[in-house]
């Protein structure tokens, strides 16, 4: 069932939005040859509790850390470990925050040092995909012209889209109806309502879409050992536009 927010609930996810911005801020000062994704689940989980939330992966279907760290080849829901971070790796660090029951979702991808061109183009290419999806986050269009608008730029900069995962609705638990894919029709899917929030968070690849699962049963990384990145923002649906939950500024 898709849930329609009230202003005021909407208003209390913004706040759960802004802590969870503020720790990425911080997350991109830590982020250094060196460092470990270790080091920043530790430092996610105490700077989220000492600012009254908590974090809502943690625990969530047996998950149990307070992000999900992937690096390089993997596309999504990378454990948080002690293998050294390299000059040149990329890192998504996905996370989902909780302040008085309300939640925000948002995943950002890093460069470790200096990265390659073909790493740049990468992030440059995800990141602006989703702000291609955002645009069409308008009540009255559908849920595939978020994903049409999404594949079409992508496959156009010669990577591809992973469908194996993809957005979804959220508040006042984790994973809601509708599901938000990155690829599609423009003109089909569920149509968008004022008052529903979504997260639109494109996953994209160098290479193949094709996903793998690690034994572990959650990491997911590409078939053929390519990069990955992935951007994501908590999106309400209001009468004015789509307004950005998550938003961390002019710098983003």
């Amino acid at each position: 069932m898709i849930t329609l927010k009230s202003r005021r609930e909407i208003d209390e996810m913004k706040k759960a939005g802004d802590i969870l911005v503020a720790t990425h801020k911080e997350i991109s000062k830590l982020i250094k040859p060196g460092i470990t994704s270790w080091d920043l689940e530790v430092f996610t989980d105490e700077f989220l509790r000492k600012n009254g939330a908590t974090p809502e992966q943690k625990g969530f279907e047996g998950y149990k850390y307070a992000i999900c760290a992937s690096i390089n080849d993997e596309i999504c829901h990378g454990f948080p470990r002690k293998q050294v971070l390299n000059e040149g790796d990329l890192i998504t660090v996905d996370m989902v925050v909780n302040y008085h029951g309300a939640l925000a979702d948002s995943a950002w991808t890093y460069a470790v040092g200096e990265v390659t061109s073909e790493i740049k183009h990468l992030m440059e290419v995800t990141r602006k995909s989703l702000y291609l999806g955002i645009e069409q986050a308008q009540v009255g269009k559908r849920i595939g012209d978020i994903g049409h608008a999404i594949q079409s730029y992508v496959e156009g900069e010669k990577l591809s889209v992973v469908r194996d995962f993809i957005g979804h609705g959220i508040g006042p638990t984790l994973h809601e109806k509708p599901e938000v894919p990155h690829y599609g029709q423009s003109g089909k899917g569920p149509r968008l309502k004022e008052g529903m929030v979504i997260t639109i968070e494109p996953m994209v690849n160098i290479g193949d879409w094709h996903a793998k699962m690690d034994d572990n049963g959650w990491t997911a990384r590409t078939v053929d050992g390519s990069i990955s990145a992935q951007y994501e923002h908590t999106i309400a649906i209001t009468k004015n536009g789509p307004e950005i939950l998550t938003y961390q500024g002019e710098n983003e």
